[in-house]
């Protein structure tokens, strides 16, 4: 790969493997390819893809939304990071002693607005656990994610911003298959 081609991480926001928002990966990858990313691969079935691209990241981020627009009739928030940004994001996790099991990440496609993220942060969350660092929000569920009211929806609702979220188990691959 030519040093000015980007490793991107894309997250698509609330994918899933049937009904409204129903991307299938192999369309997907085909879909990407013939738009220009190269080395397109996805994990699992909820929208994470890996490309490459000399394009940055917000020209990616609108090449991937437009593209799965038109080819798969989907209209879809599309997150990018690099494997750096995603490296950072498991590196602050401020909880590095919990239960990765329990433990879910937020990333946003703009800043949110501080005062809405004040007053977020000034919710009492308990028995779940919520914090923020310039790269991502963390949540430590007390249970399951399934169990918590504070969800993506959640999140994107109060702080109107679009967001995606993932798990630790998804974060982590994502940053293993960035090589």
């Amino acid at each position: 790969m030519p040093a000015t081609v980007n490793r991107y991480v894309i997250l698509l926001r609330g994918v899933m493997p049937t009904g409204r928002n129903r991307v299938p990966m192999a369309q997907l990858r085909t879909a990407l390819t013939e738009a220009g990313l190269v080395e397109v691969r996805t994990y699992i079935q909820s929208g994470n893809v890996i490309a490459a691209s000399p394009l940055d990241a917000a020209a990616v981020e609108q090449l991937v939304h437009d593209t799965i627009r038109e080819t798969i009739s989907a209209d879809i928030a599309v997150i990018v990071r690099t494997p750096q940004q995603l490296g950072r994001v498991l590196a602050q996790n401020p909880f590095p002693d919990a239960d990765t099991s329990r433990l879910y990440y937020t990333l946003f496609q703009t800043p949110p607005d501080p005062q809405r993220l004040s007053d977020l942060l000034a919710m009492d969350c308990a028995p779940d656990l919520i914090r923020v660092t310039d790269a991502a929000l963390y949540t430590l569920y007390a249970t399951k994610h399934s169990d918590s009211r504070f969800t993506n929806n959640f999140f994107e609702s109060r702080l109107k911003v679009k967001a995606t979220t993932r798990n630790f188990n998804t974060m982590s691959r994502l940053l293993e298959m960035c090589g």
